[in-house]
């Protein structure tokens, strides 16, 4: 269930980080240019994530820490998956240009986000104070 649970919160962030581009793209590009726009949204795109994340938290039914870094993680997966299934098979990138993305060193912001979103379940958890053990990841909460 913890599964599906995190599949449905993904879903939601997805679909927030897919109009935060948008937005991005034909509000702050063309005001502000590319990469600016880029610095921009990916922290319009943590908090997103982030608030995302201390809403639903507890819907989450986690009661580990060690379940919490899962369901980030799968969230990590997930969203490499679409990531890269969008760059390459619908808008027709190539690699180079889908990996630019997750080139720190080349001005790319993709790692931030994506560190921001693998911790976003444990975050919340501790803002909300639900990492009290058990769910601090002690052996009768994992």
């Amino acid at each position: 269930m913890l599964f599906v649970r995190g599949f449905t919160v993904w879903l939601i962030i997805i679909l927030a980080e897919s109009l935060d581009g948008t937005a991005r793209r034909l509000l702050l590009e063309p005001r502000v240019g590319e990469f600016r726009a880029k610095q921009i949204a990916v922290f319009t795109g943590a908090a997103m994530i982030l608030a995302i994340a201390y809403a639903a938290v507890r819907s989450l039914g986690a009661t580990s820490a060690r379940q919490l870094l899962g369901v980030g993680l799968l969230w990590l997966a997930l969203t490499l998956g679409f990531e890269f299934a969008l760059g390459r098979l619908v808008l027709g990138y190539s690699w180079a240009r889908v990996g630019a993305e997750y080139n720190l060193l080349k001005g790319g912001l993709m790692p931030i986000g994506l560190l921001v979103l693998t911790l976003s379940p444990l975050t919340a958890a501790s803002w909300r104070g639900l990492n009290k053990p058990p769910l601090a990841g002690s052996a009768a909460g994992s």
